[in-house]
């Protein structure tokens, strides 16, 4: 029987990365993968640009992990985001920062990425097994063993690895088979949720599909709670669709909008666009009193039309049946508080969201609180490690996730290795 100092469960971008750490400390590494070919989701990610991390320092990057971000500062002090840069620039692979300080590689295609890291993998001599579905983790009393394919085939390890990924995006492969393992060796799982997902929508105007298709840039989003205190606000993009709403800044408020639906026992969160976050209502009111007096006689229509796309501006005054063919001047003050609060805070409920299957990121997994933030080793069974998104930790889209992934792998294989040989 096949024995190996390091055993990986998952060729994604945190086991990868592990398997090529466990190699460079010194041990005798195998990969397992049940795709045919490795880093199936790493070729999706960043529209299949592969954003491979972030530009920023330390507490920014783990800031924008908001789920449970804190569980990787052990991990980071012993590799970061600069290190991760490094180690693609040493193999010759160029990368570039766009904005959000996002990194891609020049070649804007995530199979560069891919191909380095499976060009790694085999200068290193790791034994890769592809199409290999894994059938169980084997435990002993105190610690793993080894790992049964499907196919009967059975390995024996000093250490495994499970970077098995979560629920998301299950077409690469994440369809949560290490959270059974995980639980086999005494593990508590966190129950599962999407993030980084679009949100659904029951208003009316959503069914009626009334805004489908519209993008709003650069506007400020808001997730309020039942008492109508604001949770968290982003900055960016968004669109609305024939199901809700979505694009970055509804993605990075979604776990945010879930979280508040769940702590409030509600079948709502309630949603702000803040659509000229540049401008105050006082300014707002200030502008409007002096395009009465300069343009007063054109159309409530043309005039508001340098505040937003027409086809938004048309719904807001339709929502408080103000006709837009009106001259600008016959406005009262109520109908100006009426359009700039629309302007300024146009409020709607969101009802959930798409399935986790949907979502880029999945929030829950394995305790971190059952796992060493140092090693990454399982506090439940000696010598079983966890990287990546099977672990309870969830950032935002922009590179952040895939930091954690190449963090996690990368310290995990790195202690795993040095385990296995001193033992």
């Amino acid at each position: 029987m096949t024995h190996y100092d390091v055993l990986v469960i998952g060729g994604g971008t945190s086991g990868m990365m592990a398997a090529i750490s466990a190699a460079e400390h010194g041990a005798t590494v195998g990969l397992i993968e049940k795709n045919k070919f490795v880093g199936r989701k790493l070729l999706v990610t960043g529209n299949g640009r592969c954003n491979v991390t972030n530009n920023r320092d330390k507490e920014e990057i783990i800031a924008h992990i908001p789920g449970n971000g804190r569980f990787l500062y052990s991990a980071f002090y012993q590799y970061d985001n600069y290190d991760i840069m490094n180690f693609f620039r040493s193999r010759g692979i160029a990368l570039k920062e766009e904005d959000h300080g996002r990194m891609f590689p020049t070649t804007d295609k995530s199979r560069t990425i891919v191909n380095a890291l499976k060009q790694i993998i085999e200068d290193l001599s790791i034994d890769l097994y592809t199409n290999a579905p894994v059938e169980t983790v084997l435990y002993d009393e105190e610690k793993v063993t080894g790992v049964r394919l499907e196919d009967g085939r059975e390995f024996q390890a000093t250490s495994v690895i499970l970077s098995t990924g979560g629920r998301a995006m299950p077409k690469t492969g994440s369809t949560g088979d290490g959270y059974k393992w995980a639980k086999k060796a005494g593990h508590t799982i966190k129950e599962l949720y999407p993030t980084e997902v679009p949100l659904t929508s029951e208003e009316t105007f959503i069914k009626e599909r009334t805004l489908q298709g519209l993008s709003l840039r650069d506007i400020d989003l808001k997730v309020l709670n039942k008492k109508r205190k604001n949770v968290v606000t982003h900055r960016m993009d968004m669109i609305f669709t024939h199901l809700g709403i979505s694009g970055p800044a509804v993605l990075r408020c979604s776990m945010f909008a879930l979280q508040t639906m769940k702590r409030d026992k509600t079948d709502a969160a309630t949603m702000a666009i803040d659509s000229l976050p540049d401008m105050t209502a006082g300014e707002l009111n200030q502008a409007f009193s002096q395009l009465k007096r300069s343009e007063g006689d054109k159309s409530i229509k043309n005039v508001l039309k340098q505040f937003g796309p027409e086809r938004y501006i048309l719904f807001g005054l339709e929502r408080h049946s103000i006709d837009s063919d009106r001259a600008f001047k016959t406005l009262n003050s109520k109908e100006i508080d009426q359009i700039i609060t629309f302007l300024k805070d146009f409020q709607f409920d969101v009802h959930g969201s798409l399935p986790i299957e949907k979502a880029f990121v999945t929030g829950g997994g394995v305790n971190t609180k059952e796992v060493n933030p140092k090693t990454l080793e399982s506090k439940k069974k000696n010598n079983l490690y966890f990287t990546g998104e099977i672990l309870d930790y969830n950032g935002y889209t922009g590179g952040y996730n895939i930091t954690g992934a190449f963090i996690t792998g990368r310290v995990a294989g790195m202690h795993a290795a040095e385990t296995s040989l001193s033992q």
